[in-house]
């Protein structure tokens, strides 16, 4: 049958930055060149959480100011966003999750701890439907068939977080990263997620490795390879074989960064955006 996946099979989105920007890049996964310009978002922001169903890209909430407009763009037509619903409350740095028929923003700041859930096909005031283990901001946010998953966060966290699609509750702590960090980027394959880069306060550096962890089990994340550089702030998309990592803030970069899912290894260069900028929200068809 027709079986929802996260993943896409054709190309990626990265909307808005901080700071605040309308614009929305796609690029393709099949090939290496410049992303192009795809539209606008309907309230300029950085630091939203990305959202995908089939047929459409959503950013959630956002900064520079804090806002808690949900927007929606179609993946198929170069146009300006349009307002979808509203957050439970506004906030910036939050993470993005995806079900087959539901968007899901977790974390940020304020409210850190609240899991918004909001419908992809009616436009309506997204409902709080539980919270995470603990309060945070700034986590990298995956997504399975069947469950989300947030990882890491500000206040410096190495929590890997997991809530259920099926039935509204609290999150429960999933396993752990291999080091606390913030300012990560997530990707999800149809088994593990994947924590690319970010950065840490009590131990200040930017993050070069990219952690693996399996949605199945409750473990501590495995290296699965480097980014090209340090990086954090930094956007994630996600084909059905292959984590993209694009843009960053140390310092602010355009590249776009590729890297398997399949075997470990190193990131390699993917192209670049069409201008640099750091703290988007990332989605993929």
């Amino acid at each position: 049958g027709d079986v929802w996946q996260f993943g896409g099979t054709v190309a990626g989105f990265v909307a808005g930055s901080a700071p605040a920007s309308v614009t929305i890049d796609t690029f393709l996964f099949s090939s290496n060149v410049t992303a192009s310009d795809h539209g606008d978002l309907s309230v300029s922001r950085g630091a939203g959480g990305g959202q995908s169903s089939r047929t459409h890209g959503y950013t959630s909430g956002g900064g520079s100011p804090t806002v808690a407009t949900i927007d929606k763009f179609a993946f198929s037509s170069n146009v300006t966003a349009t307002a979808h619903g509203l957050l439970s409350v506004a906030r910036y740095y939050t993470a993005g999750q995806s079900s087959a028929t539901y968007g899901y923003t977790s974390g940020g700041t304020p409210s850190g701890g609240v899991i918004d859930k909001f419908a992809f096909t009616s436009n309506v005031t997204a409902s709080d439907v539980g919270d995470l283990t603990s309060v945070r901001r700034s986590g990298s946010g995956h997504s399975s068939t069947t469950q989300g998953f947030i990882s890491g966060g500000f206040p410096d966290s190495n929590i890997i977080d997991k809530f259920n699609f099926a039935s509204d509750g609290n999150a429960t702590d999933h396993g752990d990263l291999s080091r606390t960090k913030s300012d990560a980027t997530g990707c999800s394959s149809a088994t593990d997620g994947y924590t690319a880069g970010g950065a840490g306060q009590t131990a200040p550096t930017e993050v070069i490795q990219i952690d693996k962890f399996s949605f199945s089990s409750n473990t501590t994340a495995t290296d699965h390879g480097d980014l090209l550089a340090d990086e954090y702030g930094t956007t994630g998309c996600s084909s059905t074989t292959h984590g993209y990592v694009s843009g960053g803030a140390a310092p602010v970069s355009n590249v776009v960064q590729k890297f398997s899912f399949s075997s470990s290894g190193n990131a390699t260069d993917h192209g670049d955006l069409t201008v640099a900028r750091a703290d988007s929200s990332g989605t993929q068809y």
